[in-house]
This record gives structure tokens, C-alpha cells and sequence, in this order.
């Protein structure tokens, strides 16, 4: 019943914006659903999108019609996202989450709090086996980390998606360096993995651990979530993308609060410092874009009410209007208000890399953003 409410509402909505009632002809959706996905590519968030990481306006984009699956048909249903190597550490293991009975949208949107894939080895152990067997074929196939995307349908497994994975500068650096170490590619590939901006994230700032602990003890360390991208940013609460893009433009620093966020609000992410979710997990919209865009993410923090009307969220009975002040840290999944530090060197995991790039022609270059699978 509260489907049929629901389906009636939208029916309600699309009459309304479209002074038409819904197509109910199979050919006609199909129809407007390919003139959607080719018009996505006008629309402000993809240029927004394009424009900072320069990509061309020239490209277009395209369209791929598969028949449907449904990870919501029960218990022996479900839907992930998962990575072939950890996208924030480069482990080699499978790193991602995944939701029964739900649709893909679920689990991206932040919608709801997902599980670890690990958990799904235990619940669908079969499914499992058959995926981990897939995602360890398309990394040796593509030669790089995989985004993969998958859905199961009364306990059958179907692949969704796959694209090179995004990931963090430490990351990138650590599974190209593995994969020169496993025979997978060679030093020159692996130093055109590693962009120029991901080696400036290797000097991310950090919390000192002593102020964290100075922090828990007298009460500022106000919540945890999921370090869905790391390092660590301060800068006022803003609740809406628009007004963090004013802030940013009168020079003022601000962390983006929000209950999960979607390609609407990227304007905003980009103008902060860092990224605060109540809802969703590490490989939701908030925590893949962060790691793309270099920004701290701490995602999934249960314990924030946050109130989009008033500007402001309640954690623990207090109180955080739009105009306080407070750091996020993707790095020890926290949030509260503490100084913090800028990293005094690069990382030691980019000794290899450097030494090689030292013994590199001076033709060699990073691969341009532009070559890369990106989704808002």
C-alpha cells in the first residue's frame, strides 16, 4: 500500500512539472529514459563536474540499455558496490558494502547504512564466492583497481559495472606500486596511475594524536562514523551546497554537513574543506566523490539529528548552528572541534614511485583526468 501511495505521489509530481500525465507506454519511458541520460550532460552539476577536473565539454556522454534486475525481491536479494583493493589504504582485498533486499540506488545514495561485503561472505556465501572470483578476473583483465557495481536477484548474481576505481593518494601509490611489485604493469604505467594533484594529498593534514586524546577527555570529541576519506579540515557548519559557495567566496573555510549527500550538492562539496553525512557509507556519492576531489569524509555518523530548516544538528544534547566552528576527520572517523596540523613530509609508501620517477624520461606524464570513468 505505501508503494501504490508512493507510485500516486510521483505520478502527482511529473503531471505537474510536465503538464502530462505518465507514460505508461513501455517504448515511450525508454524513450525519455535515453533522453535523460544524453540531456545529464547539460545539466549544472555535470558541468560543475567537468570544470573541475577539467574535462571537455566536447566529449558527450552515452547511453547503455541492459534488461532490469532486482536486488528487492527478498531476503536472497541484494545490491552492493565494492572495490578490488581498498580505495583509501590500496590493501589487496575486497573493500566495499552491500544491502539485502534493496536496490542499487540504496546503497550509493547514502539512503540507508550498509553492511561490509565481508558480511555478505557469511549471508549469501555463494553469491560471494562468485563475485570475489569475478573482481579478482576484471582487475587482471584491466590491469587497475575496479569500481564494481552488482546485484542479486533470488540468489543469482549479475555485474552491474565496472570502472577503474577512484581513490586516495596514498592508494593510488600503493597499488601502483603492488601492482609493478605483482607483474601486472610496468614502472612507467605506474607512474602515469599517480596524478600530480593526488601527490600534493600525500601532505593532507592530521589531528596530533595527543590533541585527539586532549579532546576525548574533556568532552569535544563529539562523534564517530566511517572514515570514508581521509585527512582532516576545519571550518564553519553549512547545511546547504549554495551557502557553502557563498562562504568559500568571501574566503571563509566550511565543512558541508549533510544527511547524505547527492551530485546536486556538488558545487558545495568542492567549496569545503571537508565532508560531514549522518547517512550512508564508504562507498557512498559523499565518500567516493571526497576521495576523487581530495577532501576528508567522515560519513554514516548515526548520532547526528541534523535539521536542514534550522541549519543546525544536535549530537549528545548539544547543539551546532550553521555558524559554528569545528574540524572532520576522515582519518580517525571523527568530528569535534580541535586544531590540527599540516603533514611535514610525504608519505614513505611514495619512496618507490619517486625513485623511479627520478630515472624517467622527461616525456613521461600523468595520465590527464579527462581518460578517467567519472560519475557524479
Amino acid at each position: 500500500k505505501q508503494l501504490e501511495e508512493l507510485v500516486t505521489e510521483y505520478k502527482g509530481i511529473v503531471r505537474k512539472e510536465t503538464g502530462k500525465p505518465f507514460p505508461t507506454e513501455p517504448q515511450e519511458q525508454l524513450r525519455l529514459a535515453i533522453e535523460a541520460v544524453f540531456g545529464s550532460w547539460f545539466g549544472q552539476r555535470a558541468k560543475d563536474y567537468r570544470k573541475q577536473f577539467k574535462i571537455s565539454d566536447d566529449l558527450g556522454t552515452a547511453c547503455s540499455i541492459v534488461t532490469m534486475v532486482y536486488g528487492n525481491m527478498g531476503d536472497d536479494s541484494g545490491t552492493g558496490v565494492a572495490f578490488t583493493r581498498d580505495p583509501n589504504t590500496g590493501a589487496k582485498e575486497l573493500y566495499g558494502e552491500y544491502l539485502t533486499n534493496a536496490q542499487g540506488e540504496d546503497v550509493v545514495a547514502g539512503i540507508r547504512t550498509p553492511s561490509k561485503i565481508a558480511q555478505m561472505k557469511r549471508d549469501m556465501p555463494k553469491a560471494y564466492a562468485e563475485f570475489d572470483k569475478i573482481a579478482k578476473r576484471l582487475e587482471k583483465h584491466y590491469r587497475d583497481a575496479q569500481d564494481l557495481e552488482f546485484t542479486i536477484e533470488r540468489g543469482k548474481l549479475y555485474m552491474l559495472q565496472t570502472r577503474s576505481a577512484k581513490r586516495t593518494a596514498a592508494a593510488a601509490v600503493k597499488i601502483a606500486t603492488d601492482m609493478v611489485r605483482e607483474g601486472l604493469i610496468t614502472k612507467d604505467e605506474a607512474l602515469q596511475r599517480v596524478d600530480p594533484t593526488q601527490v600534493e594529498q600525500l601532505l593532507l593534514p592530521r589531528f596530533d594524536q595527543k590533541e585527539v586524546d586532549r579532546a576525548r577527555t574533556a568532552g569535544r570529541y563529539l562523534a564517530k562514523g566511517l572514515n570514508a576519506s581521509p585527512g582532516a579540515a576545519t571550518g564553519r557548519a553549512v547545511f546547504d551546497a549554495d551557502r557553502a559557495v557563498v562562504l568559500k567566496g568571501q574566503k571563509q573555510l566550511v565543512v558541508l554537513v549533510r544527511p547524505e549527500t547527492s551530485p546536486d550538492d556538488f558545487h558545495g562539496m568542492v567549496a569545503a574543506t571537508g565532508i560531514l553525512t549522518a547517512r550512508g557509507g564508504s562507498t557512498s556519492h559523499a565518500a567516493v566523490v571526497a576521495r576523487g576531489l581530495g577532501l576528508p569524509c567522515v560519513a554514516g555518523v548515526a548520532a547526528l539529528d541534523i535539521d536542514l530548516q534550522k541549519r543546525e544538528m544536535r549530537v549528545d544534547g548539544k547543539i551546532i548552528h550553521s555558524s559554528s566552528r569545528g574540524p572532520t576527520s576522515g582519518a580517525s572517523s571523527g568530528s569535534g572541534s580541535m586544531p590540527i596540523h599540516p603533514a611535514s613530509a610525504a608519505s614513505r609508501a611514495s619512496s618507490a614511485p619517486r625513485a623511479w620517477a627520478s630515472r624517467a624520461p622527461s616525456t613521461c606524464s600523468a595520465r590527464p583526468s579527462a581518460s578517467r570513468s567519472c560519475r557524479t
